[in-house]
């Protein structure tokens, strides 16, 4: 079956910590990773990786970093966008983790701007979508150029545009997907049939859900909605599922929904099968 996961950010703490305590309870930690003016940086040094590295050796741990920023060339198609710049570093600062995924989201603005929710656009529109797609297609290439292994590089859903768009963008590439289910029901779509045009290309499936904010527990998620999307993982799916909230209440809700669910659907086979 897939493997669980969890963010970085549960205990309100360094990176470090958050590992100690989530070691033990999950297969796989997604890396938060930021460099701000405000905050600093958290990015690993030589000698965190390496304890990184020893509790994953310890505990059969693998990790999933997500990217910073949007990822996007410059204005001028420059390819020294700050999006880029940060993804460098924050690549080579945990090559030697050796991670999962990297999961990034594609810098979607210009959809939003001229209002391009997909491919059924007037024609100018069409030029504006076709740009948007090259000039994201055309950062994808720098940062595979950074990888060994460029299916590492996971392209997630967002919420505030339609995930269709990038479609031509990964399928001409070598790269994969992070499949953020909580988007998809926060914009009222089918995640069934997102799943099923894309699981074969996908490494990383984000887990959350929606109450009076995004990536709330998953126990706001009613069992019949969120049912067909477990039968679907356990059925076809074998990455990393990671349950994407941010405090020790959300994530012991959200395992409980997701063995619950688990349960559900492993009972529903049972008698399918006439098994008592």
């Amino acid at each position: 079956m897939f493997h669980i996961g969890a963010t970085s950010y549960i205990i309100p703490d360094d990176i470090l910590p958050n590992v100690e305590f989530l070691a033990p309870q999950v297969d796989d930690i997604e890396l938060m990773l930021f460099e701000t003016d405000e905050y600093g940086s958290n990015l690993p040094d030589a000698a965190l990786c390496a304890r990184l590295n020893e509790l994953a050796a310890h505990q059969s741990l693998t990790y999933t970093v997500h990217l910073p920023l949007d990822l996007r060339l410059g204005d001028g198609d420059e390819e020294t966008h700050i999006s880029l710049v940060k993804a460098r570093r924050v690549i080579e600062a945990t090559r030697a983790l050796r991670p999962f995924a990297y999961t990034l989201h594609l810098d979607g603005r210009a959809l939003i701007a001229e209002e391009l929710p997909g491919a059924s656009q007037a024609p100018g529109n069409w030029r504006a979508l076709t740009h948007w797609q090259d000039n994201a297609r055309r950062a994808l290439e720098v940062v595979c150029g950074w990888l060994d292994e460029p299916e590492r590089l996971c392209i997630e859903n967002v919420e505030r545009w339609n995930p269709e768009a990038f479609a031509p963008v990964v399928e001409a590439l070598l790269v994969s997907r992070t499949i953020d289910i909580g988007h998809l029901w926060l914009q009222g779509a089918d995640p069934l049939e997102h799943l099923a045009r894309w699981v074969e290309r996908t490494r990383v499936i984000h887990l959350h859900g929606i109450a009076e904010r995004d990536h709330a527990s998953l126990a706001h998620i009613p069992a019949e909605q969120l049912d067909p999307v477990i039968a679907f993982l356990v059925a076809r799916f074998s990455g990393v599922v990671t349950l994407e909230v941010f405090n020790e209440a959300d994530l012991a809700s959200s395992q409980a929904a997701l063995v619950a669910s688990v349960r559900r659907v492993e009972d529903g086979e049972s008698l399918m099968r006439g098994e008592s």
